[in-house]
C-alpha cells in the first residue's frame, strides 16, 4: 500500500482474521487512521471472547449485539493459546439438543482432554474453560460422558436445569483434571465427584460461554456435595484490570473484599430451600445446604497448586487406563 508515493508497511494481522477485517485494516493504514480508529474495535474482535472470535463464521450481527459480544474484550492481551480456539454452537438454546463444540486451528477437540491444565504453572496460571457466564442461571457443563465433551445444559428429572438465582461469577472447569470417585481424600474423608475441577473467576468482565481464558488460581474451597469432594478453585482472569495487582490469595481478598465469603455462601446455599435477597442475604434455610471441609477455610495458592497437581495426576491415571473410565469419554 502507498501513501503519497511512499511505501507503507501493512500492520501485523492476527492469524485468525476475516477478509472483511483485512480490508478494514488496509483502509485504516492507507488513511493514516489505523492507530487512532482501528485498534480498539478491531483488536477487541480478536481477543478472548469466543463470541467475537466466531463473528467471522457468522452473518454480521446487529450493532447492539455486536457491542455486547465485544465488551468483555476491551484490551488486546489474548495469548496465542487463547487465539487458537474457537467454538461452534449446535441446536437451539435452551434445549436438550444444544451443544457447544470446540476447535483448535479448525480441528475438533475435547475441551477436557485437548487443552492443557497449565498456561504458566510457575505463576499458578491455569487454562479455564468457561461454562457459565456471570449473572446467568442456566446450569451449563462440559458433558464428560459424551464424545468430544461439548458444553450442554444439565438435565435433572427430565427438565433443563437452571440455578434458582444468578451465579455472580464466571464459572467453568480446568482441563485435564479429575476428582476420582474411587479414591478417598485423606483430609476430607470423602471421594471425588467424577468431574473435572471447577473454577470460579471473580473478575469484572462477563466472559462468554465456551471461552478459554487464563486464570490465576489463588484459592480453593473444599466443598462436599452430597458426600462427594467438589473442589472450587477461585481466581482471576489475567486480562482483568486488577490482575497485575494480584499474586496471592491475600491480594485477591484485598482487591475483592468479601467475595470469597460470598462464593462460599452461594455454593453452600444454592440447593437449599432458602431465599436470597441482595440486601439481606440468605434467609429461611432449613435443609439442603452443602458442606465444606478444611474448617471451611479458603486455602491459599500453595494448597491450590497441591490440589491441581493431585487432580492432574488422577486425570493421568484415568486416561492411561490405571483407573477404569466407566462411562466417561476419554478417547
Amino acid at each position: 500500500t502507498t501513501t503519497q508515493g511512499r511505501k507503507c508497511k501493512m500492520p501485523h494481522v492476527p492469524r485468525m482474521i476475516s477478509t472483511s477485517a483485512i480490508i478494514m485494516l488496509t483502509m485504516a493504514s492507507s488513511t493514516r487512521a489505523f492507530m487512532t480508529s482501528a485498534p480498539a474495535p478491531m483488536m477487541a474482535a480478536f481477543s478472548q471472547s469466543t463470541a467475537a472470535r466466531s463473528m467471522m463464521l457468522r452473518a454480521p450481527a446487529a450493532p447492539a449485539r455486536r457491542a455486547r459480544m465485544m465488551a468483555p474484550s476491551r484490551a488486546f492481551h489474548a495469548s496465542k493459546l487463547q487465539m487458537a480456539y474457537s467454538t461452534k454452537e449446535v441446536g437451539k438454546f435452551p434445549s436438550e439438543d444444544y451443544r457447544v463444540f470446540f476447535y483448535e486451528d479448525g480441528k475438533q477437540i475435547s475441551p477436557w482432554h485437548g487443552i492443557a491444565t497449565w498456561a504458566d504453572k510457575s505463576n499458578n496460571i491455569v487454562n479455564a474453560v468457561i461454562e457459565i457466564t456471570k449473572n446467568t442461571r442456566p446450569k451449563m457443563e462440559v458433558a464428560t460422558k459424551e464424545a468430544l465433551n461439548p458444553i450442554k445444559q444439565d438435565v435433572k428429572k427430565g427438565k433443563l436445569r437452571d440455578y434458582p438465582l444468578d451465579i455472580f461469577w464466571n464459572y467453568g472447569m480446568i482441563p485435564r483434571t479429575w476428582e476420582n470417585p474411587k479414591e478417598t481424600h485423606p483430609e476430607l474423608k470423602a471421594n471425588g465427584d467424577n468431574d473435572p475441577v471447577d473454577v470460579v473467576e471473580i473478575g469484572s468482565a462477563a466472559i462468554p460461554r465456551g471461552s478459554v481464558v487464563q486464570v490465576k488460581a489463588l484459592g480453593v474451597l473444599a466443598m462436599i456435595d452430597e458426600g462427594e469432594v467438589d473442589w472450587k478453585v477461585i481466581g482471576i482472569s489475567t486480562t482483568d484490570p486488577k490482575a497485575s495487582k494480584i499474586k496471592t490469595l491475600a491480594d485477591l481478598d484485598r482487591e475483592f473484599p468479601g467475595q470469597i465469603n460470598q462464593i462460599r455462601d452461594w455454593f453452600r446455599n444454592y440447593k437449599s430451600n432458602g431465599k436470597f435477597d441482595p440486601k439481606t442475604g440468605w434467609t429461611g434455610i432449613t435443609e439442603g445446604q452443602n458442606k465444606f471441609g478444611l474448617d471451611e477455610k479458603c486455602m491459599d495458592e500453595k494448597y491450590t497448586l497441591k490440589v491441581l497437581e493431585e487432580t492432574a495426576e488422577a486425570y493421568h491415571h484415568l486416561t492411561t487406563g490405571k483407573v477404569a473410565a466407566d462411562k466417561l469419554w476419554v478417547k
